[in-house]
């Protein structure tokens, strides 16, 4: 088994030398767009092209004194470029240049994110594939139910994931959307044409119409899909943890080699990943507020949105990116304790059959309201007393005048609750 993380890849593509490079190519694309368009030479494009480059201890300098990271950016591009460098940036604002290339980092982020996202849904398929017919007493409030399976279970989790799959992979596509059209959006300085020329070039989708900034509802969308994944993760997490309690020890996540559970107590052994998972999902429903806050903004732009989306956009993603990565590795390594599992389900001394000898005495004519009442009554007395329940059900008189002893004993089957499991597989073509 391993357990751990690099994250290498998402942290790269939300580092500030991804940043810039992608502000380059944007910047680069619409010079692209000028030559094309007869505005820009040919010489004085490829002067561009093959000299353009930034130093981003360069860019801290000359930031600690204008103040602006786009311009210090601009004019360490600049200062490599030489006379040339006047067409970089002409007919633009800063957001053309952030919220384009601000596309291309989040496209690439989703595509991460999908990438893990599918591969913890299959991990969690094949768990639901193995342990499809592994009896496990179902709980409602916390309370014993009636029988389910471990792959039942686990298949809810499956399904869960493939629907945050598939609201990842509209985000992409709704995110993946730029703008060049100048300081308010009306196109005054850079013509609409430009814009189309660019983002064809970059792959990404335009937005039909902006201010001076992309609408941040699509960046909204974004980080709440990742916080609906945290929100699945969460759910996952907890469940693990409800069944690994001492008194229950249904399931368990992995627990390494080397790993201790307590600094005071050495047969500790804590879901402390799961628990993790539970805490870190409550950032990423925090981000959420944070990026719907960032929706409403002073007329064509304000300013207040950046400093969030600095912190909320690469934390999200590489939150969930670690997120997703760990519970590939709990749900794929955990331990299924089966001997504990039919221990609990006699704990409850057959007081889940209660609904097959409900619906028994119906179907032999009784009314519901008398039948439920006369079942209850047994029910309870097996809870106080400790009573095997068919033991009491075959006891009663009442129960006798409709029942005879081997209807009840065909009751008390569990094979019964496993009936339908094979269709509702067939669901997922398992």
């Amino acid at each position: 088994m391993i357990d751990r993380y690099s994250g290498s890849e998402m942290k790269y593509l939300w580092s500030k030398e991804n940043r810039f490079n992608n502000w380059l190519k944007v910047e680069l694309s619409v010079c692209y767009a000028y030559y094309k368009k007869g505005i820009i030479s040919k010489k004085d494009y490829y002067n561009i092209v093959n000299k353009a480059q930034f130093n981003i201890k360069r860019i801290d300098r000359i930031e600690k004194k204008v103040k602006h990271d786009v311009i210090a950016f601009l004019t360490s591009v600049a200062e490599s470029v030489g006379k040339p460098s006047r067409f970089i940036h002409m007919g633009m604002t800063s957001s053309d240049m952030i919220d384009t290339a601000n596309a291309l980092i989040l496209k690439e982020s989703c595509i991460k994110i999908e990438k893990g996202l599918n591969k913890l849904y299959l991990t969690v398929l094949r768990g639901a594939k193995k342990y499809k017919a592994v009896p496990i007493i179902g709980r409602s409030h916390g309370v014993h139910a009636e029988p389910t399976t471990v792959g039942l279970k686990m298949l809810v989790w499956a399904d869960d994931l493939k629907r945050s799959l598939e609201m990842m992979k509209w985000v992409k596509n709704n995110i993946s959307r730029g703008k060049i059209s100048g300081a308010v959006g009306n196109y005054a300085n850079i013509g609409p044409e430009i814009e189309t020329m660019v983002l064809k070039h970059l792959k990404l989708k335009r937005a039909d119409i902006s201010s001076q900034i992309v609408s941040r509802d699509v960046y909204a969308d974004y980080v709440y899909a990742i916080s609906r994944i945290g929100n699945i993760i969460d759910k996952i997490a907890l469940q693990i943890r409800l069944l690994q309690r001492t008194e229950i020890g249904e399931l368990e996540e992995p627990f390494t080699k080397g790993q201790k559970g307590s600094s005071a107590m050495p047969h500790k052994r804590n879901p402390v990943t799961c628990e993790q998972m539970n805490g870190l999902s409550r950032i990423l429903r925090t981000n959420v507020m944070s990026a719907m806050e960032n929706i409403a903004l002073w007329d064509e732009r304000d300013i207040s949105h950046s400093s969030v989306e600095r912190i909320i956009l690469p934390d999200s993603s590489i939150l969930i990116d670690y997120m997703i990565e760990k519970m590939i590795f709990i749900t794929g390594n955990m331990e299924i304790n089966k001997k504990n599992m039919k221990r609990n389900m006699e704990a409850s001394n057959n007081i889940f059959y209660s609904q097959r000898v409900l619906l028994a005495l119906i179907d032999k004519g009784m009314l519901r309201e008398e039948a439920y009442k006369i079942v209850q009554k047994n029910a309870m007395e097996s809870h106080k007393t400790g009573k095997d329940f068919k033991a009491i059900i075959n006891e009663d008189k009442e129960i006798g005048k409709c029942l005879n002893s081997k209807e009840i004993e065909k009751l008390f089957s569990l094979e019964y609750y496993l009936k339908n499991i094979n269709k509702v597989f067939k669901r997922f073509k398992l």
